[in-house]
C-alpha cells in the first residue's frame, strides 16, 4: 500500500512541476474540441402520430378489409421510397438548391437517413423527420423538420385515398380487353359447333353431344323413376282407403239404424287411418268400441234396418284413385320414351366412335371457353363493384392524433454534455502530457523511488529552501495557474449559456 501511495506522490509532483505544460495542453485541446462541438449543427427532430381505422361494414361485405389492411402495408413500406421522397424535395425548402440530377439524388439519399416511418401498433404509425442542414439557422432546421414530416402525411393520405384508383383503372381496362377476346373466341367455337351439328345432323340429331344428351337423359330418366315411385305410393294408399271404405251408408229405419250408424262409424275408423292415426290412438281406440257396440245392435236388429244409399266418401276415394292410375301410366309410358332414347343414343353414339369423338372434343373447347368468358365476366363485375366502393364509399379514416410538432430544443447533438466531456479531455490531456514528459527525462519526485532506480540506499535528501522573494513569487504562479484553470471553467459556462440561449431563441 506505501509503495502505490508513493508513486500516486510522484506523479502528481511530476505533473505539478511541468503544470504549465499541462495547463497548456488542456486549453490547445480544449479549445480545438470546443470549436469542434460548435461547428456541428444541431438536428431537429418533429414528430407526428397516425391513427388509421378501417372497419366499414361494407368493405368488409365485398372483401375489401383484407385488401385495405394490405394496401396500407405497402404504403407503409413504399412511403420512403426515391420516388416519394422526391416529392419532400420539391414541396419543402430543400429544392431551394436542387439544380441538377445529381443534386437532387444527393437530397433524397439525405433525406432517406433522416425519416423514420414506425408501426408502433397495428393501425398507429409514427413519422419522425429529423433536419440538421449546415447552412440553415437553427430556427429554420426546426421548421424544415416539421414541414417534411406535414409533407410525410399528406403523401400517406394521398397514396392510400386515390393510389388505387389509376390502379383499378388499369386492371378494369385490362379486364374488358380479356372479355373482348374470349368472347370472339367463344363465337368461333359456337359457329363451330354449329356448323358440326348441321353436317352430322342426320347422325347425331338433336344438340350437343351424345354422350351429354345420353347424361342428361339418364337424369331425367332418374326423376321419372322417382316420381313413378311417389305415384304408385299414392295408390297404395288410396286402394287401402277403399278396402276401408263402404260403397254405401244404409239409412236407419222406423225400427231402428244401427247398420247404418255400423257402417258410418266403420267410414270414420278408415278415415282415422288414412290420416295416419294407428291403433293404440285414443280416438281409434273408442271407435273400436263404438263400433263392436254398433255391431251387437245391428245383429240384434235383424232384417229391420233402413235402406242403403251411396257413400259420397267412397266416389271421391275412386274418383282419386283415376287420377292416380292415370298419372302412373303417363309416368310409365314417359320412362319407355327415355329409355328408348338412351338406348338410341349409346347405339350411334358407338356405331360413329369419330364423329362422337369430334362432338365431344368440339364441346369441351366450347365448355372451356364458355367458363373462362363466365369467370372473367364474374371478375370483371366484382372489381367494378370494388372500384366503385372505393370512389364512393371510402371506409378508410385517417386522424392525426398528433400534428408535426415543433421542435423546442436540438434532438442532436447533446451539445452542453459535448462541452463538458471536451474540458474533462482537455484537463486529462493536459495532465497526460506533463506526467509522460516527466518520465522521458528520467527524474525523479522521492528517495524511494530514487532507491528501487539504484538499487542502493539512499541515505538523505536535500529539502528545498526559498526566501522571501522566491515563496511570493511561488505564490503568484500558483495564483496564475489556478487563474488559467478558472478561465476553462469561466470559458465552459459561457458557451453553455450561449447554447441555452440559442435554444431560447428557437422556442
Amino acid at each position: 500500500m506505501s509503495g502505490l501511495v508513493d508513486q500516486i506522490r510522484a506523479g502528481l509532483y511530476t505533473i505539478w512541476n511541468r503544470r504549465w505544460i499541462a495547463l497548456g495542453v488542456a486549453w490547445l485541446v480544449c479549445l480545438a474540441g470546443w470549436l469542434a462541438v460548435a461547428a456541428i449543427p444541431n438536428k431537429y427532430e418533429s414528430h407526428a402520430r397516425i391513427f388509421v381505422r378501417i372497419d366499414d361494414v361494407l368493405s368488409d361485405q365485398i372483401g375489401l378489409g383484407a385488401d385495405r389492411h394490405r394496401d396500407i402495408d405497402r404504403v407503409r413500406e413504399t412511403l420512403t421510397s426515391a420516388v416519394n421522397l422526391e416529392k419532400v424535395v420539391r414541396a419543402t425548402r430543400l429544392g431551394e438548391k436542387v439544380t441538377s440530377d445529381k443534386a437532387m439524388e444527393g437530397a433524397v439519399a439525405a433525406l432517406a437517413n433522416s425519416i423514420k416511418v414506425t408501426n408502433s401498433q397495428e393501425n398507429l404509425f409514427e413519422i419522425a423527420a429529423t433536419s440538421g442542414r449546415s447552412g440553415y439557422t437553427d430556427a429554420e432546421n426546426a421548421k424544415l423538420a416539421q414541414d417534411i414530416a406535414q409533407k410525410m402525411i399528406d403523401i400517406f393520405r394521398e397514396e392510400n385515398l386515390s393510389g388505387g384508383r389509376g390502379e383499378m383503372s388499369d386492371t378494369l381496362a385490362f379486364m374488358d380487353q380479356q372479355l373482348s377476346d374470349r368472347q370472339k373466341d367463344l363465337e368461333a367455337a359456337e359457329q363451330k359447333r354449329e356448323a358440326f351439328e348441321a353436317k352430322n345432323a342426320g347422325m347425331m340429331p338433336g344438340t350437343g353431344a351424345a354422350t351429354a344428351r345420353i347424361e342428361g337423359a339418364r337424369s331425367e330418366l332418374r326423376g321419372v323413376e322417382s316420381d313413378l315411385l311417389a305415384a304408385q305410393s299414392a295408390l297404395a294408399s288410396i286402394n287401402g282407403q277403399l278396402a276401408g271404405t263402404p260403397p254405401t251408408i244404409s239409412v236407419p229405419g222406423t225400427a231402428g239404424g244401427a247398420k247404418g250408424a255400423l257402417a258410418q262409424a266403420q267410414s270414420d275408423l278408415a278415415a282415422m287411418h288414412a290420416r295416419g292415426l294407428t291403433d293404440s290412438h285414443p280416438d281409434v281406440i273408442a271407435q273400436r268400441a263404438q263400433i263392436a257396440q254398433l255391431a251387437r245392435a245391428a245383429a240384434s236388429e235383424g232384417g229391420h234396418g233402413g235402406g242403403g244409399t251411396p257413400n259420397p266418401a267412397y266416389a271421391s276415394l275412386q274418383s282419386i284413385k283415376a287420377d292416380r292410375e292415370a298419372s302412373m301410366v303417363a309416368l310409365q309410358s314417359r320412362k319407355a320414351g327415355l329409355q328408348a332414347d338412351i338406348a338410341q343414343l349409346t347405339t350411334q353414339q358407338y356405331g360413329e366412335p369419330a364423329v362422337a369423338a369430334e362432338a365431344a372434343r368440339i364441346n369441351r373447347d366450347y365448355d372451356v371457353l364458355k367458363e373462362q368468358y363466365d369467370k372473367l365476366l364474374r371478375d370483371r363485375e366484382a372489381l367494378r363493384l370494388r372500384g366503385q366502393v372505393e370512389n364512393e364509399h371510402n371506409a378508410v379514416k385517417f386522424e392525426v392524433i398528433d400534428p408535426p410538432t415543433t421542435p423546442r430544443e436540438p434532438a442532436a447533438p447533446n451539445r452542453p454534455l459535448m462541452l463538458a466531456g471536451v474540458l474533462i479531455a482537455g484537463l486529462g490531456a493536459g495532465f497526460g502530457a506533463a506526467f509522460a514528459l516527466g518520465r522521458l527525462r528520467g527524474t525523479f519526485a522521492t528517495t524511494a523511488e530514487l532507491e528501487r532506480a539504484l538499487g542502493l540506499p539512499v541515505l538523505g535528501a536535500v529539502t528545498l529552501a526559498l526566501t522571501h522573494s522566491a515563496l511570493a513569487e511561488r505564490r503568484r504562479q500558483i495564483k496564475l495557474f489556478g487563474g488559467g484553470l478558472a478561465g476553462l471553467v469561466v470559458v465552459l459556462l459561457a458557451l453553455l449559456a450561449l447554447e441555452f440561449m440559442k435554444r431560447r431563441l428557437v422556442a
